[in-house]
Parts: structure tokens; C-alpha cells; sequence
């Protein structure tokens, strides 16, 4: 689909506030798992022995719109890549630009979180990295559990499976691009006429959180309640059509995505199991976080979208972060493992070994795009960023590719 057909009315450049806010939130996701380490809820790899239930708390405050956000830009950026590069162009582009890094991290790196799990929950385990590692990779097909589509006893994709959503719902709408690029011009018609239309997606999220049920493993949300944020940013976020009403409702949705997200505390906290069962207490409190998830998400498109300061640019800093998203995601998750497996068994207050952990963790990552990723041509492949040499604008009007994250 070349950029002639894009609809009368659709923006015409990437938003660069939501490419910082992208990269804003896989810098967030370090300071989030090293936080799960000191959770008494979740299942995370290495766990320091005095645990807060206020952790569980503060996640959800990030739970609740932060990978949508991320699902709902990288559509956006799908949609701009694809009216550069046609479906076919498109796929192949999302296969290499994701593919690879999914690969070479499901291989590299996702074996040291579970080779750590192992280790600090049984301190007589000696088993070398290098046996577990043929170990995790002994694994068998599972279709049934698509697009996870391989299971194994230590397999897993860990932290990546965001990118393994990602890449199938690029690959499973590219072939009907041009179809939904016509029905999407019709909905933002619509949504100018009647603003209330952008809430309708809210019902949608809360059918399928509550009748599909909650993931843990996929931060809280049903894997496919984020084809619909992905789909939204590819179809919609960027018309103008749509932007305008968002602007001006996004206080007052957000202040109902507040009051939904705190009517699931209830069931959160003292209900049965939030995220499979089926009593009414569990399905309410699945909707209503669906809903609020969907009211948070469009609450922040509106507000960044009243002031946004980086049309012309953004600070070095930021742009900097933006071009390292994939890598620092693809690296993040074995790094704030290995440096809590490292920290907890010290003598020190929780505070002392999250910040350390933290503070760690950022440096090492930094150091390791720098001067691993960023330089040399195979690892910028191997982590999905373009060649080095590539122009950095369009000639047509001078904005940047958009990242495939």
C-alpha cells in the first residue's frame, strides 16, 4: 500500500512523544522486574527473602496501560511502515527486523533466567549452564497454544514473548491492510461525528479479559486483548479525525479509567483467583480492569497529543533511547536477573539491594548496547536495528523510519 492511498484526514508523521514514551517505558520495565524480585505474588525467576505486598500494588499501576501503550505504537509504527513498503515489503521487513532478534534471544539469552531459577531455589543444584542450556532447548511443537507454538520442560520465551505477539499480529493483518485501511477511514468518520465512539473498545477489552481470562505471564493482560490495542494504533491513532476528539476527552476518560481500575481492588485483593476463575467477583474484576486498561490507554494518547514538544526532534538523550528500544528490551530481563541472583542472598535492606539492582542493571545495559549492539554491523542485525549506513530520513518528507518496536 504506497502513501497515496493513505485516507483524507490521516496523519501524515510518526508522533514523536509516543516514540519517547515507548522508550520511556522498556527503560520502566527494569526498574518493574527489578521490583517483582521483592513481590510476594508473582512467579519471578530470583526472590529476595522478605518480600512487600506493596509491590504488588504499585505493578499494577504499570500493568494496566504499560504494554498496551507499547502494542498500541508499535501499530502505529506498522501502519507507517507499511505505506512505505506495501504488504509483501512489510512482512518480510517485521520478519527479519523481529524474527532475528526473537530467535537469537530465545537461544542467548533466555536460558540464564531459568538456569537461575534453578539455582536459587535449591542451593544443591550444580548442574552446569552449558548442560541445562541443551536441556531448555529440547523442545516440542504445541499449536495449540499459538503463537507460542513450542513448549518444552525448561523452554521459554521468557520476556520476549512481547515480541512474539508482536510479530504475529503484524504478519496476521498485513495481508488485509488495504481492506481494513478503507474500514478504518469509515470508523474515524465516524468516531469525528460521534466521539463517544472511542470507548467501544472498552466493552471489547472487558469481554475478553473476563471470558478468555487473564494471562500472568503476559503482564495480566489475555494475549489477544492486545491485537486490540495493536490494531487500534495501526488503524486509528494517528488520524487527525480521531486525534481531535481524543485531545478533548482524555481527562474525562481518564478520570473513569481511575475509578475502574480501583473497583477491581476488591477483587484483587481478598477475591478468588482474578485471573481463571469463573464466580461473578472474578469475571467482574476482569472486566473492569479490560475496561480501565482501555480508558488509561486513551487518556495518555489525548494528553501527550495536547502538548507535543517533539515534532521538530526530541532531546539527544531521549532519541538516543528511542533508536536502542529493541535491543534494551530484547537485553533487559537476563541483565535484572542475573544482578538480583547476585544481590539477594546479601545482607542489606530491600531498599538497598532494589536500588543496587536497579542502578546496575541500567548501567550494564547501556554499556552493552553501546559497545556491543550499536557498532558492529552483525549485532545491530542480530537485535533488529537497521544497518549503520542507512539514511536516517525519507527523502519525501524527511522524518525518520519508524522502529519495528
Amino acid at each position: 500500500m504506497g502513501a497515496d492511498t493513505e485516507p483524507p484526514g490521516a496523519g501524515a508523521g510518526r508522533r514523536g512523544e509516543l516514540d519517547v514514551l515507548r522508550a520511556l517505558v522498556v527503560v520502566g520495565l527494569v526498574f518493574f522486574h527489578s521490583a517483582l524480585v521483592f513481590s510476594p505474588d508473582d512467579d519471578f525467576y530470583v526472590k529476595n527473602t522478605t518480600t512487600t505486598g506493596a509491590v504488588t500494588v504499585l505493578a499494577g499501576f504499570g500493568v494496566v496501560w504499560a504494554m498496551p501503550m507499547l502494542f498500541l505504537v508499535a501499530g502505529l509504527g506498522a501502519r507507517h511502515s507499511l505505506r512505505r513498503r506495501g504488504p509483501a515489503r512489510f512482512a518480510r521487513e517485521r520478519l527479519l527486523r523481529l524474527g532475528v532478534p526473537l530467535v537469537f534471544g530465545t537461544v542467548v539469552l533466555c536460558p540464564l533466567p531459568q538456569w537461575l531459577r534453578l539455582r536459587a531455589a535449591d542451593p544443591a543444584y550444580d548442574e552446569p549452564y552449558l548442560t541445562f542450556w541443551g536441556r531448555f532447548l529440547s523442545v516440542r511443537p504445541d499449536p495449540a497454544d499459538f503463537p507460542f507454538v513450542l513448549e518444552g520442560e525448561h523452554f521459554e520465551t521468557g520476556h520476549l514473548w512481547f515480541v512474539v505477539l508482536l510479530l504475529a499480529f503484524c504478519l496476521l493483518l498485513a495481508p488485509f491492510a488495504t481492506v481494513l485501511t478503507g474500514w478504518a477511514d469509515r470508523a474515524a468518520e465516524a468516531v469525528r461525528g460521534r466521539p463517544a465512539l472511542l470507548l467501544s473498545p472498552a466493552p471489547l477489552l472487558a469481554a475478553v479479559n473476563a471470558l478468555l481470562g487473564m494471562e500472568e505471564n503476559y503482564a495480566g493482560w489475555n494475549r489477544w486483548a492486545y491485537l486490540l490495542f495493536f490494531a487500534y494504533g495501526f488503524l486509528l491513532a494517528g488520524d487527525e479525525r480521531v486525534r481531535v476528539p481524543t485531545r478533548r476527552a482524555a481527562v474525562r476518560v481518564g478520570v473513569a479509567g481511575v475509578a475502574l481500575f480501583a473497583g477491581t481492588a476488591p477483587g484483587f485483593v481478598a477475591g478468588d483467583d482474578p485471573f481463571t476463575a469463573w464466580t461473578p467477583a472474578a469475571l467482574a474484576t476482569r472486566a473492569l480492569f479490560g475496561a480501565a486498561g482501555w480508558c488509561w490507554v486513551l487518556a495518555i494518547l489525548g494528553l501527550l497529543d495536547r502538548r507535543p514538544r517533539f515534532r521538530q526532534g526530541m532531546p539527544p538523550v531521549l532519541a538516543y533511547l528511542a533508536v536502542a528500544a529493541l535491543p534494551l528490551y530484547v537485553l533487559h530481563q537476563p541483565v535484572v536477573v542475573a544482578f538480583a541472583y547476585g544481590v539477594v542472598g546479601r545482607s542489606a535492606p530491600a531498599a538497598v539491594k532494589y536500588a543496587v539492582i536497579v542502578t546496575a542493571s541500567l548501567v550494564t545495559l547501556v554499556l552493552l548496547y553501546e559497545l556491543g549492539v550499536r557498532r558492529w554491523a552483525v549485532t545491530r542485525w542480530l537485535f533488529g536495528m537497521p544497518p549503520a549506513r542507512r539514511p536516517a530520513a525519507r527523502p519525501e518528507d524527511g522524518r525518520p523510519p519508524p522502529p519495528a518496536l
